[in-house]
């Protein structure tokens, strides 16, 4: 299999999780043979917008330290192989393959629901991630801006948020991130997987690039937000070399956290990984997907709570052990984010705040 040019998936592979007819292809375009068909076209991003009902996404993972989301956009534009919101395309009887990245889903009520949710009498204030799923920041926010949207919503209203993106695009909302900031409102995660542009490219062809990454780190430090950066995720031998130079370039930059997590490889994403494994590294693609076994307990993913985001085994203590040390000589200092929920204003229920 060849891979698609400025995509990170090489097929358009379905799950035959939910009964959907199988496919193998696209029709307008993977179908196209270039003997009859000529070189195939272009292959376009699309967005549908979709009216959804409500836009806050609750939780009680005892994995995961949120409660509560906001994904403005289904599917992601930056097209990151290892993605694990990826076989969520299956709900809209779509591909997590390239579907995923190219057929979009745009929600542009979200700011008017988030305001409406917010002004619930039952509503109790605690941080909103946005980031967990999707990118708030991908491609297709410089159209639609919906994150900012949402910011200004949580701005005016004087409600936490925290973000998690890999891309610099966060700096053009760097004027109401650094407002709330000033009141502890705001935490934001940069995810920084290398340093190599040209992996960077083949891992998450359309986010921003490591060095972009690294300086938006900066940017946002020196505007008093505060900052972290995500290793994530860890792919052992194609990406776990560049711990301590990530950990050093972000230390430098200003971050005041570092995380890790490790690639991990959900119901269609395993197949799709092990296609771009044989496509970009067929010379260590059997290497990777037997370390990463390693990490899950012989499996290619562990679906449990409490397991799923710890991995196990010889690898994982040694890059538990790598990513501390470097971290302490980054001189990263570890300050946990402790937004301040007092400052919440709710708005009546016209949307309007209220005066007292």
């Amino acid at each position: 299999m060849k891979p698609v040019r400025g995509r990170g998936a090489v097929t358009n592979r379905d799950s035959g999780r939910f009964g959907l007819p199988a496919r193998s292809a696209d029709g307008d375009w993977l179908d196209s043979v270039v003997a009859i068909d000529g070189p195939a076209p272009r292959l376009r991003t699309q967005v549908q917008t979709i009216a959804a009902r409500t836009i806050l996404s609750r939780n009680a993972s005892p994995d995961i330290p949120f409660d509560r989301s906001i994904n403005a956009y289904a599917g992601c534009e930056h097209g990151c192989i290892y993605c694990y919101a990826r076989p969520t395309h299956a709900f809209h009887d779509l591909s997590p393959g390239i579907d995923f990245e190219t057929r979009l889903f745009a929600k542009p009520d979200a700011a008017k629901l988030l305001r409406r949710e917010l002004a619930a009498k039952t509503y109790a204030p605690a941080p909103i991630a946005m980031g967990t799923n999707t990118d708030p920041y991908q491609p297709i926010e410089r159209t639609y801006r919906l994150t900012r949207q949402i910011l200004e919503v949580c701005a005016e209203l004087r409600h936490p948020v925290t973000i998690t993106t890999k891309s610099a695009r966060v700096l053009d909302d760097i004027d109401l991130l650094a407002d709330m900031a000033r009141d502890n409102l705001v935490a934001v995660a940069i995810s920084v997987t290398t340093l190599d542009a040209r992996l960077s490219a083949t891992l998450e062809p359309r986010a921003s690039t490591p060095e972009n990454r690294l300086a938006a780190i900066a940017r946002l430090a020196e505007a008093g937000v505060h900052v972290g950066v995500n290793v994530s995720p860890i792919i052992p031998a194609i990406t776990d070399e560049w711990i301590e130079a990530i950990l050093a370039r972000a230390g430098a930059a200003g971050a005041q956290s570092a995380s890790w997590i490790a690639v991990r490889l959900p119901h269609e994403v395993a197949p799709l990984f092990r296609e771009w494994l044989q496509a970009h590294f067929p010379d260590r693609a059997d290497k990777v997907m037997a370390t990463i076994r390693s990490l899950r307990g012989g499996r290619d993913n562990d679906p449990a709570f409490f397991t799923r985001m710890k991995p196990q085994g010889v690898w994982a203590d040694l890059i538990r052990t790598r990513f501390r040390i470097a971290r302490k000589r980054a001189g990263i200092p570890q300050l946990r984010p402790n937004l301040d929920c007092s400052r919440f204003r709710r708005p009546a229920p016209d949307g309007q705040l209220t005066l007292f």
